[in-house]
């Protein structure tokens, strides 16, 4: 039996046009939540692209959040930066147990909800500055979601995929709740491979390593992964970058789940994509700059570990994205 009937993707992008078509095409009640022209678009239809090229037009609606209504599951796909501007109209899309499965790029607002210790509770002003975000989304709601997903936008309502690896998702508690299980288990039946993790602070790190490294380096200078790694100087600021970052997952109590240079290999693995990051500065798109660098140099400073060349970066990748977007 399906746990979730109604089902709301917020953020018809890359990430949440995947997910979404992929539920859609599996059978499932799927609402996108947009605006503008992307919630014009979106009523017109909506296409993915697979990976040999294929189109799939999935049975999706399409709505702005004042008009949808409560829903079973919320699965909250915007860019970081995004979330809090919208904060204020999502708990129209809530009954009392909606559960919000946040599939997001770098550190989420929620990290330090029931994270034990001494930062328990603890708000990060780099991704949540008004706290508008926790307070329109109670934390007893949040699933965290990791995905590893190669696609990208075409245009508004079409959503070009070039691999799919692999979906993680999990409680800010560690339990392995029946919710989590059901809906790993929908989009397993998707044929998305989906696991639940006891961990997930930890698989966040595993992607922030990289996003927070790889991915300024590719927008500040326009290359792939591959060409990044290949190039001795460039991946030495990576490299530099990356052990940074261990150091403030160490401060935290925390351990990677693979060694450094394993992580290198795995992105030179990917061919000479383009980052998150560079498509949005191609596309004069802010990039995510503050969930991926800045809420790490933010608890960096909470663990005292020194970070210069992330902040570094961090500096002039959000120089570079505001003189994009200007």
């Amino acid at each position: 039996m399906n746990a979730f009937k109604k089902i709301a993707v917020v953020g018809a992008g890359s990430m949440g046009g995947l997910l979404g078509a992929k539920l859609a095409l599996d059978g499932h009640d799927v609402t996108f939540i947009a605006r503008g022209a992307t919630l014009d678009a979106l009523k017109r239809g909506f296409t993915m692209i697979d990976a040999n090229g294929a189109r799939h037009t999935p049975p999706v609606k399409a709505a702005a959040a004042e008009d949808a209504g409560p829903f079973d599951l919320v699965i909250l796909c915007l860019k970081a930066h995004q979330i809090a501007a919208a904060a204020k109209t999502l708990p129209r899309l809530f009954h009392a147990d909606t559960p919000v499965l946040a599939v997001l790029n770098g550190i989420p607002w929620w990290y330090f909800h029931k994270n034990g210790g001494a930062f328990d509770g603890r708000a990060l002003a780099s991704v949540d500055p008004d706290g508008a975000i926790a307070r329109a989304i109670d934390g007893r709601r949040v699933i965290g979601g990791v995905i590893y997903a190669a696609a990208k936008v075409v245009e508004p309502g079409v959503v070009h995929v070039t691999d799919t690896m692999r979906f993680i998702i999990g409680e800010p508690d560690g339990a392995a709740s029946a919710r989590a299980q059901a809906i790993a288990g929908m989009f397993n039946r998707t044929g998305f491979n989906t696991v639940v993790s006891t961990e997930i602070r930890s698989d966040i790190w595993t992607k922030v390593w990289g996003n927070s490294s790889f991915n300024p380096v590719s927008a500040l200078t326009g290359a792939g992964l591959a060409s990044i790694v290949r190039d001795q100087g460039a991946c030495d600021v990576v490299r530099t970058v990356m052990r940074e970052v261990q150091g403030v997952v160490e401060g935290l109590g925390l351990k990677m789940k693979m060694d450094l240079e394993q992580r290198i290999k795995v992105t030179e693995s990917l061919g000479d994509h383009k980052t998150s990051m560079l498509q949005d500065i191609e596309a004069r798109r802010m990039p995510e700059t503050d969930a991926n660098m800045g809420a790490v140099a933010e608890i960096a400073k909470l663990v005292g570990v020194p970070t210069p060349m992330l902040e570094t970066i961090h500096t002039l990748t959000r120089l570079l994205g505001r003189a994009v977007t200007a």
